[in-house]
């Protein structure tokens, strides 16, 4: 298992740092949005379908979305505030959970929960590709939440003894949160020192990088609710070792839209 990890990880990790780095519009576009219609697929096995004819077909539904978003640009923070709206609520829902089902809306309604879920985050990646660092913005993103998922790894096995969302997912601990997040606040922490940035950009920068490692958790945490409703460990086996292409993105599901939407209005004034 850790042998296909490895493997997998040293064929995708290559390719998706050229995705961010060397293409751009149209082709960037097609590159995410492949990804996003391939978690389509696998979101609707997660909303409870399980034959292949209604995933295909919301796969297909998820890649017109796509399409419309990508003619009709001035959707964008529409798109967003639809997504800040849904991370806020998706946080009732999981620490609700079980008996937040009732407000899921079924088969159906989980099915328009993934378009809430996918569609931002296909959105809020051709948003950062609009600024002039866009892909070290996306990488930092990237960086920001692997960093706090490896520090709540081992800070959870050092010293998790209260459970975070026991419900959805018994392995997170409070303990292990809290050392994800010191983690990426000290990474942020060393990148602002190393680059001299005044105090005001530092403190924005720590603002920012635990509002996203904190929502990213969500991503998590949402992807693990819908997982254990419908019986499943893995979103698919697209990945050999790695399980399915939501079990990879779903904390970057959240961070993404929320990120943009971060930087988006304190780049105004202290970046």
């Amino acid at each position: 298992m850790l042998k296909q990890r490895i493997i997998t990880a040293m064929v995708l990790l290559p390719l998706a740092l050229c995705g961010f780095f060397l293409l751009s519009g149209l082709s960037f576009a097609l590159f995410i949005g492949l990804v996003v219609t391939l978690a389509a697929w696998e979101w609707a096995r997660l909303a409870g379908y399980q034959g292949q004819a209604v995933r295909i077909a919301y796969a297909l539904l998820v890649a017109l979305g796509l399409v419309v978003l990508y003619r009709l640009p001035l959707l964008a923070p529409w798109v967003m505030a639809a997504s800040l709206l849904w991370w806020l609520a998706a946080i009732f829902l999981v620490f609700g959970y079980p008996g937040s089902q009732r407000f899921w809306g079924g088969r159906l309604g989980s099915l328009v929960i993934g378009l809430l879920v996918l569609l931002p985050a296909w959105q809020g990646l051709l948003l950062l590709k609009q600024w002039s660092v866009a892909g070290w913005l996306i990488l930092a993103v990237m960086v920001l939440v692997w960093v706090a998922d490896i520090g709540a790894y081992f800070s959870g096995k050092a010293f998790g003894r209260r459970k975070l969302a026991p419900a959805v997912s018994p392995g997170k601990s409070w303990e292990g949160l809290l050392g994800g997040l010191l983690a990426s606040l000290a990474l942020t922490l060393a990148v602002a020192i190393h680059s001299a940035w005044p105090v005001s950009r530092v403190l924005a920068a720590l603002l920012v990088c635990a509002i996203v490692v904190l929502i990213s958790v969500i991503g998590d945490l949402t992807e693990s609710m819908f997982k254990r409703s419908a019986g499943i460990k893995d979103s698919s086996q697209l990945l050999p070792g790695h399980g399915g292409v939501m079990d990879r993105i779903d904390s970057l599901t959240a961070a993404v839209p929320v990120f943009v939407v971060l930087f988006w209005l304190l780049e105004r004034s202290v970046w």
